[in-house]
């Protein structure tokens, strides 16, 4: 279990942190010591969101930080402050309505850094916000979402070289282990034995060391009574693209500058495991991760091939470089073997999101009503923006193939990529429950205050929300 937040004594808690809306800043400057009313103005406080001036106090330090307009107001902006106040240990004082818990994993976020391969390590703890104000239950419940993003950001923010198809079930088998929750794993070879024959395809051009895998966790909550476990099946499956040259459809440089991240589906299927059970929700918990290698080499599948599936369904490849839709396509048939109630997958799948909705709103699929509905009131109050899109089901036959079942490329005239994948995805997916297929991005393309460029979790509060609540 990840570390509750510490409390330190109030003695050290010397530095303020004012948290004030715009239209609270004038009578707390009129409340002011003339001096530092005068500096405040003088430097232009009007309580804009993320406005920051920090000035000495008796005793300490006080950070006038602003929270812009209540009706927009995004507990998020306070992931900026741990970059950019002095060192020390922090007590916020703001409107007694704000939730205090979503601030305190706000800075926490924001207080995250990668530097693994850094000869300097970074004292992560040189800034903290003081808990004190916090019972020991939300103590708690902020360190294991911390934990749970920090977690897919490791594992998206780690090159390839150190972060192959052997590396994710190494991170699976911890987790695993840490939840006392079965696994198996399937590798190699043994992939078409025990009928993953589209996983294989796409990853048995990589090394041995590098042999595609299919890696499958089952957890149950930690209950007296097995019978006061609620009935929901949630199946959880990942896109764990290890790299993705693109196979022999091989992509230019800039395409695959950022291809490490293209197992970000397996990241945030682990990450959301970890909030799962560590919050110990009663539900029934699969995590299936096809993990492989788009690699190149005499044995690389090639455009033209026509492979198998699980679900019995033949695939043209038209690109090889459309390949994590192959092996979403065998874990969404083997979730459908566990008669789910839900099934979410997360994968980056396409560049077409990001030509809609950019790099920070995910895109989802559904055909449930009642899911979207809930998932949209999630995103609203977790600030985790989502954003449903549609099945259109007059792009289907753009998958359709002369000689095959289906094709993994569509056809040019359909040019809606990210839908087109997802309608791909349907065709494979449970007919029993709800299904919902988010299309990632995991990366932030721009440094910004408590957003540096690199790996970022991306729906985990909005779906953990809509899991808790079913």
């Amino acid at each position: 279990m990840p570390k509750p937040l510490p409390n330190p004594p109030a003695a050290k808690s010397q530095n303020v942190i004012f948290g004030l809306f715009e239209d609270e800043v004038e009578a707390a400057l009129a409340a002011l010591e003339v001096t530092q009313a005068a500096f405040l103005r003088a430097r232009g406080f009007t309580g804009k969101a993320g406005a920051l001036v920090v000035l000495p106090v008796t005793g300490g330090l006080a950070a006038w930080f602003g929270l812009g307009v209540r009706k927009t107001y995004n507990p998020l902006c306070f992931r900026a402050l741990p970059g950019q106040l002095p060192s020390g240990v922090w007590r916020l004082k703001a409107d007694a309505g704000l939730d205090r818990k979503s601030i305190h994993v706000a800075f926490q976020l924001g207080a995250y850094v990668f530097d693994r391969y850094k000869a300097a390590k970074a004292l992560r703890d040189e800034v903290r916000l003081d808990a004190g104000d916090l019972d020991a239950e939300a103590r708690d419940a902020i360190a294991l979402e911390v934990s749970a993003h920090d977690l897919v950001r490791d594992l998206v923010n780690t090159p390839a070289n150190d972060m192959g198809p052997a590396e994710i079930e190494a991170a699976a088998r911890s987790l695993a282990l840490e939840f006392n929750a079965q696994i198996s794993v399937i590798t190699g070879d043994a992939l078409l034995r025990e009928n993953f024959p589209a996983v294989h395809a796409v990853g048995r051009a990589a090394v041995e060391a590098r042999a595609p895998r299919f890696i499958e966790i089952d957890w149950t909550p930690q209950v007296e009574d097995i019978s006061d476990v609620r009935k929901p099946v949630i199946v959880l499956v990942g896109k764990g693209v290890v790299f993705d040259t693109g196979g022999l459809n091989i992509k230019g440089g800039a395409g695959m500058a950022l291809m490490k991240k293209d197992m970000g589906g397996a990241a945030h299927v682990l990450g959301l495991a970890r909030l799962i059970m560590g919050a110990n929700l009663r539900v029934r918990l699969h995590v299936l991760i096809s993990a492989v290698e788009n690699a190149i080499s005499g044995d690389a599948f090639r455009p033209g091939d026509i492979i198998a599936s699980r679900a019995g369904l033949s695939i043209e490849v038209g690109n090889t470089d459309a390949e994590g839709r192959l092996i979403l396509a065998d874990a969404l048939t083997r979730a459908a073997e566990l008669s789910p109630d839900l099934t979410l997958d997360f994968a980056t799948l396409t560049g077409a999101a990001r030509v809609a909705l950019g790099p920070e709103v995910i895109p989802f699929y559904t055909d449930d009503e009642e899911i979207a509905r809930r998932l949209e009131v999630a995103a609203i109050a977790e600030h985790d923006p989502l954003w449903r899109m549609p099945l259109w089901a007059g792009y289907r036959d753009s998958l359709d193939s002369d000689i095959a079942d289906l094709r993994n490329d569509p056809q040019g005239w359909a040019q809606a990529g990210s839908v087109t994948a997802a309608l791909f995805l349907q065709k494979f997916a449970p007919m029993a429950g709800a299904w919902v297929h988010f299309d990632l991005y995991a990366w932030n393309p721009r440094g910004r205050p408590g957003f540096p460029v690199g790996a970022e979790a991306q729906t985990l509060r909005a779906v953990f929300r809509l899991i808790r609540g079913l």
